[in-house]
């Protein structure tokens, strides 16, 4: 009997709890049930619930929605987050992602002057995988710039992970947008390594403005149907700013408007 047609690579399309600040991690996890979405990525940060193992796993077990994935606590405004030392934490997002089911890891490359830590990371990257069985996707940034002037490389070994020889990587269109990176060749350098997606949009300025898909200069959809095109099967995580958002009506819109974006150019089914 001859074999039957593989499926297709179906994404998963998830919901990142940082799309709804300032509501909480709580707050993300009703509204990716709510509105449909496959799943939730988990951003640990000054929400003390999201730094909880047990309150995230039992947030995913009420609203029956899984995690895909747990954003290490890498940014600015989380350098005393779970600890100083940045290897306790991607231990500890490691140990969370164990333990609430998700199969990846965000990080974001070393600021410059975390020297000792920058030294060794794509190594420590490596070692990490392979002790946890967890993927670190490491996350494109961008130079930082005031203006419309050449930017100062504010991370090491650098913004672009698609240089380094990562196994796993994620493509950020907000943050390819301030770098004025082509998605889709980044994508293509990437290969195999692309294994996260965070969808959003941006207008090519110094601001990190995570528009809603579709509202700005990064040919999103054009983005999105050359992955489906290449049969990713990763995670398409929605991580917008909705904080400008007037009322609870308007929120809905944009985290609406972003999923059915996603579905239509992927190609994807609501679940």
């Amino acid at each position: 009997m001859p074999d039957s047609p593989s499926s297709p690579a179906i994404p998963t399309i998830g919901l990142s709890t940082a799309s709804v600040y300032p509501e909480s991690t709580a707050h993300g996890f009703g509204w990716a049930a709510s509105l449909g979405y496959d799943a939730v990525e988990v951003m640990v940060g000054i929400d003390s619930l999201s730094q909880q193992v047990d309150a995230v796993r039992k947030l995913s077990d009420h609203h029956q929605i899984p995690i895909c994935a747990v954003h290490s606590p890498c940014l600015l405004f989380t350098q005393r987050v779970w600890g100083t030392d940045p290897w306790g934490k991607l231990e500890r997002s490691a140990e969370m992602a164990h333990e609430v089911g998700a199969d990846v890891v965000v990080v974001h490359p070393p600021f410059r002057w975390q020297k000792d830590y920058a030294a060794g990371f794509v190594e420590g990257i490596a070692s990490l995988e392979a002790r946890t069985g967890i993927a670190f996707a490491v996350e494109n940034m961008y130079p930082w710039r005031a203006s419309t002037r050449r930017g100062m490389e504010m991370y090491l070994p650098g913004w672009d992970p698609s240089e380094q020889d990562y196994a796993n990587t994620t493509i950020d269109l907000s943050h390819a947008a301030i770098a004025r990176s082509d998605v889709i060749e980044m994508a293509d350098r990437m290969g195999e390594s692309l294994r996260h997606v965070h969808l959003t949009d941006g207008t090519g300025s110094a601001k990190d403005e995570h528009l809603v898909p579709g509202r700005g200069v990064m040919g999103a959809q054009a983005f999105l149907e050359h992955l489906a095109g290449q049969d990713f099967a990763g995670h398409v995580v929605l991580e917008i700013n909705t904080r400008r958002a007037a009322t609870r009506a308007e929120r809905e819109t944009d985290l609406r408007e972003s999923l059915e974006f996603a579905r239509e150019h992927l190609g994807v089914p609501s679940r």
